[in-house]
């Protein structure tokens, strides 16, 4: 996992050192960019994907605090990297990580990436959680990850899913199509006791959207969009097993 973080510091020799300390003792830190004051650090703030933003309190056209409440909420962790000691409650009241003291201690820069990486892993893990596709709560929902957070589908309306490698693609009785990057496995397992079935190694369909099946080895089914897909024949009786 890397960190995207940018460097908000008035002081190009601070900026230099921090950067170069980062790159070598914290390779888990990407720095998509620097700001030498608030108003250039709320700009990258604003259109940067942010995990952690390494900040100095006295800058020009305000301070620290000053940027964060132009901010408003925030996904990203902060770091505080000053010369004076008697803004760390401040800092505290302002959520802040972790507050570094100049000059910067090497030991400590390493625990504050740490401590930052730590809440960033344990954030992902209950999104993962939350992520996970589910129908038993929600009756007839189900939902899929994005980049953003995620989508809320009925299950009604989807006809089927299709494998691709380690993405599946979700057909949509609308014709609409929806590529998620999750397994074929991961939605059968959740969309099954919902009336899905695997009827191909590449397919899981909705079985309320058969309107007919072709006899043959495995045999095909056609869905009500017109869309005829084979059935293999080890998941051939699975399926009848529905009609049956």
């Amino acid at each position: 996992m890397k960190l995207n973080a940018i460097l908000v510091e008035d002081e190009e020799n601070s900026r230099l050192i921090l950067k170069n300390y980062l790159a070598k003792y914290c390779p888990n830190v990407n720095i998509l960019g620097e700001a030498s004051n608030i108003n250039e650090g709320l700009e990258l703030i604003r259109n940067l994907d942010l995990d952690l933003v390494f900040l100095d309190v006295e800058m020009p056209y305000g301070n620290a605090f000053d940027l964060l409440d132009k901010v408003g909420d925030r996904d990203f962790e902060t770091v505080f990297v000053t010369a004076y000691n008697n803004y760390a409650m401040d800092a505290l009241n302002a959520h802040a990580s972790y507050y570094l003291m100049k000059p910067i201690d090497i030991d400590e820069l390493i625990k504050a990436v740490d401590y930052v990486m730590e809440i960033k892993t344990k954030e992902d893990a209950l999104q993962d959680q939350v992520l996970i596709p589910k129908t038993n709560n929600v009756e007839g929902k189900i939902t899929i990850p994005q980049q953003d957070g995620f989508e809320v589908l009925n299950t009604k309306d989807i006809l089927y899913c299709k494998a691709d490698d380690n993405y599946t693609e979700i057909y949509l009785n609308n014709s609409k199509k929806k590529l998620v990057s999750k397994t074929l496995k991961y939605f059968e397992d959740a969309l099954t006791p919902s009336g899905f079935a695997r009827v191909h190694k590449s397919y899981l369909v909705n079985v309320g959207e058969v309107v007919k099946y072709i006899k043959g080895k495995g045999g095909s089914v056609i869905l009500s969009n017109g869309k005829e897909i084979m059935v293999s024949a080890s998941k051939k009786s699975d399926l009848l097993s529905y009609f049956n």
